[in-house]
């Protein structure tokens, strides 16, 4: 085993081991059970066993491929606009950093206008333009998280450009391109790394939640909340059914928590 992996922390190799394995299930189990929305009214409600190892909901639909199709869904929707809110917020972080002046002071009021709003809240908003709609959450996901990067990378960057290496390389004639590529993304990367984790998990737990209160995707989408809200009636008749979203939801949080260590915000 490599010496890298040996040095992470504990937490953090659990966290990595747990989310690798979550991802495989996502990954691999579709191509097992690729049915997540064909109904048996004969077949309700059963419980875990070989040929169904999680069971079927209350409609007859295989829970195990309903489960594995939510989790791709939400990982496929929380990385598109996780990756979208960073390209946004450490463009114009950068932006805003090497240029200072107007330009910063009003990136920052908007920054700040839209950091006092709560995610649930933006997601919301967007999401009642098309409610329902896999377009308009991610939008409200993305228009949510731009802010962490924007202003972790602004101020990383203001900082590193008063630094001395990067002082020596202006000196020495280096052009911007170099000073981004050796000085400046080098900084941001284990930050950047860090707040992508959280975000991931902020935008699953987010899509979580308006699927359970009934404004996010709508059924019969696999999608964790929505299984929540549709099986919850079934708790006291078939407790293992509910418990399987719950319990996924609550592993990735932990996965995701345990890789992404403390949260540093300057």
């Amino acid at each position: 085993m490599s010496a890298w992996w040996q040095q992470l922390p504990l937490a953090r190799r659990s966290g990595a081991v747990l989310l690798v394995l979550i991802l495989v299930a996502a990954l691999l189990a579709p191509s097992l059970a690729p049915d997540a929305v064909s109904q048996d009214l004969e077949r309700v409600l059963l419980a875990p066993s070989l040929e169904q190892p999680l069971g079927t909901d209350h409609l007859g639909r295989n829970m195990l491929a309903r489960l594995t199709h939510a989790l791709q869904l939400s990982f496929s929707l929380a990385l598109l606009s996780v990756i979208s809110a960073a390209i946004i917020g450490i463009s114009l972080g950068l932006l805003a950093a090497w240029r200072g002046g107007v330009i910063e002071a009003v990136l920052t009021s908007i920054a700040d206008a839209v950091m006092t709003l709560p995610v649930l809240l933006v997601v919301l908003l967007f999401s009642a333009f098309a409610q329902g709609e896999f377009w308009s959450l991610y939008i409200g996901l993305s228009f949510a998280l731009w802010v962490e990067y924007f202003r972790v990378s602004r101020a990383t960057i203001k900082a590193t450009l008063v630094s001395a290496p990067v002082e020596s390389a202006r000196m020495l004639g280096f052009g911007n391109f170099y000073l981004l590529r050796r000085h400046l993304l080098p900084e941001l990367a284990p930050v950047v790394g860090t707040l992508m984790l959280f975000g991931i998990s902020t935008a699953i737990l987010a899509l979580a939640a308006l699927g359970f209160v009934g404004v996010g995707l709508r059924p019969p989408t696999p999608e964790l909340g929505v299984m929540m809200i549709e099986l919850f009636p079934y708790y006291e008749e078939a407790p293992w059914l509910i418990a399987s979203p719950v319990v996924t939801l609550g592993l990735i949080m932990l996965a995701l928590a345990l890789l992404g260590g403390r949260k540093e915000m300057p």
